[in-house]
């Protein structure tokens, strides 16, 4: 007479105990009653009726997803190897299910056809100097197709751009090229410079005789400092010329 009674209480105490479900603050489950959705269940310790009801959980959570390398062409016929990270994160976790079979693999396909197709249409310099401009580019496109996912791709960056080893010589070439360009400009300005402050110095020398006495005397001081044992400095005969007219 108890099995009678213990027997329905145990399976009824299983059938409830089967049916809880512990979703996390960061996740949304997807219930699904006989094959048909039937709602999302929040944060908690929720039930759900068992054998009929299925539950799929959604982490709503930033991911981060490596694109492979691609095999890209630039617009001026340069092979390189481009890869990049995408961020995302599910915004509708009822679309998310409903509306693709596996959004991270659909958003990581998506990602690598999109990195192809843009980089494709841009000059090996751009792809080197403009990356910010190409990262949100990339990142508006791939946000406009993943939006019917319910995913948000928050952000793009381009990791890693592989050159042919010929291309990096030759690029290596061109940066020793422009430096050595640089280093004559700018000896070149100096030397502008110079000339110009010699130009000022002569003129005050043709106003000013005495000054050019001056500056052998200040030459004299600064040799007799040095270490030198014999000094042989020539001397102008109008020098002497006129220290003897004033001492007359």
């Amino acid at each position: 007479m108890h099995y009678v009674i213990i027997v329905p209480a145990v399976i009824v105490g299983l059938f409830i105990i089967m049916g809880f479900r512990q979703i996390y603050e960061y996740q949304r489950g997807v219930v699904f009653r006989l094959g048909k959705y039937s709602g999302m269940k929040n944060p908690g310790l929720k039930w759900i009726i068992p054998f009929v009801d299925q539950m799929v959980k959604v982490d709503l959570r930033t991911i981060a997803r490596d694109v492979p390398p691609q095999d890209i062409i630039t617009m001026d016929n340069v092979t390189v190897q481009v890869n990049a990270v995408v961020f995302m994160r599910v915004m509708s976790p009822d679309k998310a299910v409903l509306e693709v079979d596996n959004y991270l693999y659909n958003t990581s396909q998506l990602a690598q056809t999109t990195l192809r197709s843009v980089l494709g249409q841009v000059e090996l310099d751009d792809l080197l100097t403009k990356r910010d401009e190409l990262n949100e580019q990339l990142q508006t496109i791939l946000d406009a197709d993943t939006d019917p996912w319910g995913v948000k791709v928050a952000k793009v960056e381009i990791k890693h751009v592989d050159l042919p080893n010929e291309m990096q010589r030759a690029m290596a070439r061109q940066a020793e090229a422009e430096r050595e360009r640089r280093a004559k400009v700018i000896h070149a300005d100096g030397e502008f410079q110079a000339s110009k402050k010699l130009a000022e110095a002569a003129e005050v020398i043709q106003r000013q005789p005495s000054a050019i006495q001056l500056r052998y005397l200040q030459t004299l001081a600064e040799i007799s400092t040095e270490n030198s044992s014999t000094v042989v400095f020539p001397i102008p005969i109008d020098l002497l010329k006129g220290m003897l007219e004033k001492t007359d």
